[in-house]
């Protein structure tokens, strides 16, 4: 295999580059930017930008969700989380900010043992979906058995299946595992699911009828995946494998495209830029929008893998507040830090390279030149 190294006697590895050892090259030709278009469309629903929100409980509410969905992007509720357990998770959001640090995951384990409310998942999907805004909702593998009536009767747009990673082919001595391809099938809206990292499992979630596939595995702001599992993917590899299966699949299916998603490692705009590059249709930002004022972590950042009943393979962590949600999507930016103003890069970044829109710019050239980020 290309860009194989021995790493000793008995084990060779495949080189794998992250977001940050990559870099865009521009072309012969530039654009006004004000020419370029940034939307897609997945299944039945245009966006007006490739972004979807992290369905965690430091990113969105269903607040933040219906103002994400007004901005142009797709906001997603984590329906495991507080505002499906508690009628007022407000206290318990001012207890999770002020916990200190060695009391925070244990604390956030008892928080989160509260059972999941059918009567609450339908209560909040119904309030994003009277702000006529595409409704978006995530659960759990595991969890998705149980909740997923609850769901569709709530009138989710998408309904998204997010794990830290997710697979057709999950084997299982004590219970009957979700048969990700009988469910797709039968249910009425695009499901996307993930977390995958190689092409081959994202190949096999493609073949299950998925209208999406999220990438990544344990590389966002507030996972220790790497510490804890010793797993990791670098987000530049993962994303052009999983965007070769897509190509592959496309062949195999006679033409039937599923859209690859960067879920991990997006946290500035150049980070965003990057993932379209390597092939990504779209893009989910966890810490990234965790900065808005409005974020319901008030800076503060945290998955579902902090607070696992077993083993948290995440933490809360602190990312501090830079500016609203549409500083933060839309500008104008006041910084040069990339942390304002994303969508506004990648437009300017598409424009400098002479790329009119994201389908085209997944084709730009890039090259491996490794830095240390700031």
């Amino acid at each position: 295999m290309p860009n194989e190294i021995e790493i000793g006697r008995g084990k060779r590895a495949r080189r794998a580059y992250s977001f940050d050892d990559v870099a865009v090259v521009p072309s012969r030709r530039t654009r006004d930017p004000e020419d370029v278009s940034v939307s897609w469309q997945i299944d039945a629903f245009h966006v007006d930008m490739p972004v979807l929100a992290a369905p965690m409980d430091s990113v969105m509410s269903p607040a933040t969700a219906i103002e994400l969905g007004r901005l142009g992007g797709i906001g997603v509720l984590d329906l495991e989380g507080l505002w499906t357990r508690y009628d007022d998770p407000a206290p318990l959001y001012d207890e999770i900010v002020e916990l200190p640090a060695e009391r925070a995951t244990a604390r956030m384990q008892e928080i989160y043992s509260e059972p999941v409310k059918p009567e609450l998942v339908r209560d909040r999907l119904g309030e994003i979906r009277a702000a006529g805004v595409t409704v978006a909702g995530s659960l759990s593998p595991q969890r998705t058995q149980e909740h997923w009536r609850t769901v569709v009767e709530a009138g989710v747009d998408l309904f998204i299946i997010r794990g830290t990673t997710v697979s057709a082919e999950h084997v299982s001595s004590r219970a009957e595992p979700l048969n990700l391809k009988r469910f797709i099938y039968e249910l009425d809206v695009p499901v996307i699911v993930g977390g995958a990292a190689t092409y081959t499992a994202a190949l096999h979630l493609m073949r299950t009828g998925a209208a999406g596939v999220l990438v990544g595995f344990g590389g966002g702001a507030a996972h220790t995946t790497r510490r804890s599992l010793g797993i990791h993917a670098p987000m530049a590899t993962a994303v052009a494998d999983v965007a070769a299966a897509r190509r592959d699949y496309m062949d195999e299916s006679g033409g039937r495209y599923v859209h690859v998603i960067a879920d991990g490692g997006v946290g500035r705009s150049g980070d965003l830029v990057k993932a379209v590059a390597c092939g990504a249709d779209a893009v989910m930002l966890g810490a990234a929008l965790a900065r808005a004022s409005e974020a319901p972590g008030r800076g503060w950042h945290w998955g579902s893998e902090a607070h696992h009943p077993e083993l948290p393979r995440g933490e809360r962590v602190r990312v501090g507040t830079v500016g609203t949600l549409a500083e933060i999507l839309h500008g104008p930016s006041r910084t040069a830090d990339g942390t304002l103003n994303l969508i506004g890069a990648l437009r300017r970044t598409m424009a400098t390279t002479g790329y009119s829109d994201v389908k085209e710019f997944q084709r730009v050239e890039v090259v491996v030149s490794p830095y240390a980020p700031y």
